[in-house]
């Protein structure tokens, strides 16, 4: 019998019209080209889904059942995404590029893209959110098409573990696309990992060992409300304070004295405590407890082509409709600043009223 899939409320696109009425009044916006908010950030790094579509089933991120997926009428063709990324690029003041979905891997045509985006001048930096199954096959094209860089999404190495939080026996795919991505040279390869209490919270030392030993660098996330199921609870999350006590007994961390520039990850060297060696570095990533709003400089685009200001927006842009309507490039860029101006402050989840988002992670783009 075929799973049954859920569909979710998605928030109603806006069409070009609605976005020139229904965005905040940018008659004060300030004369640039850029990104700009009314908070004086400017978006440099875009992140782009290019399908909401994934072969895993996270706990934290989509339901066992699946959820109802965009067709491919509805997604952004590989010359869209070019067009649009050009636009950012361009006439937007774009430096750095993130594929994700979903699954980036699930789109056949994903060598295309990175090589179309890898030819504008100036060229961007080009990275991939991926669960790296089938990468070991890939990573050769994608490097030479112009991939620099990759983060693989890897929450144990365990193969139990793996199985329950994914809901998929596939880690064997995992660990093979990373060797497949190391053997290709991309680097730095950095490992992404959301720790759920009683799950696999307890095996983080490990975690970070088997990472250090290969030359990966670990970022530990906190969990964020962007389950399908919204069963988020932030009294039972791990923060980035537990992440510290889970480490200390084996590592000492210290933290990176140089500037993020936007990064969202807070750095720190690790020694092993007991030998004093240093072993490398470790990222965490703490959205909830430690928010990083401030200084954030990223603009999301969905596989639909629709602008969002922030992971936990509840309102999108529809850059496609414009697109498909065979607007100009100008056009397209003045929505987009226009969409950008109204930028919150912040994400909002120490508020009272702060609602989670109707998408879940995998039909943002992380």
């Amino acid at each position: 019998m075929a799973s049954r899939r859920i569909s979710l409320g998605i928030p109603k696109p806006r069409t070009t019209d609605e976005a020139a009425t229904a965005l905040p009044n940018t008659s004060d916006r300030p004369a640039t080209p850029a990104l700009a908010d009314r908070f004086d950030r400017e978006a440099t790094d875009l992140r782009l889904s290019l399908t909401d579509f994934c072969n895993l089933r996270c706990t934290y991120c989509m339901p066992a059942s699946g959820l109802t997926f965009l067709n491919k009428e509805q997604m952004l063709s590989a010359e869209e995404v070019i067009h649009l990324v050009r636009i950012g690029v361009e006439r937007l003041g774009i430096e750095q590029v993130r594929f994700t979905g979903g699954e980036p891997l699930t789109r056949p045509d994903l060598e295309e893209i990175i090589a179309g985006v890898a030819a504008l001048d100036p060229r961007p930096d080009i990275s991939l959110t991926t669960n790296a199954i089938g990468l070991d096959h890939r990573a050769p094209r994608l490097r030479d098409a112009g991939l620099d860089r990759i983060n693989v999404s890897l929450d144990s190495v365990v193969s139990e573990t793996f199985e329950r939080l994914s809901r998929r026996p596939l880690l064997h795919r995992v660990l093979a696309g990373i060797e497949g991505a190391r053997e290709a040279g991309l680097d730095p390869i950095k490992v992404n990992a959301v720790l759920l209490p009683g799950v696999n919270d307890h095996e983080l030392p490990e975690l970070l060992d088997w990472c250090l030993t290969r030359d990966l660098q670990l970022r530990v996330i906190e969990q964020m409300p962007l389950d399908a199921d919204h069963i988020w609870d932030r009294s039972s999350m791990l923060t980035a304070a537990d992440v510290h006590s889970l480490l200390a007994e084996r590592y000492v961390l210290t933290p990176v004295e140089e500037d993020r520039n936007g990064a969202p990850a807070e750095l720190y060297e690790v020694c092993e405590r007991a030998s004093d060696v240093h072993r490398g570095r470790v990222g965490i990533i703490a959205s909830v407890t430690r928010p990083f709003c401030a200084d954030c400089r990223r603009t999301r685009l969905t596989a639909e082509g629709r602008v969002r200001t922030c992971l936990f927006s509840r309102e999108e842009t529809d850059l496609r409709a414009a697109l498909r309507s065979g607007a100009d490039d100008e056009a397209i860029a003045d929505i987009w600043r226009a969409a950008h101006w109204g930028k919150k402050a912040g994400h909002g989840m120490d508020r009272e009223d702060f609602v989670q988002p109707e998408r879940p992670m995998s039909a943002i783009g992380g």
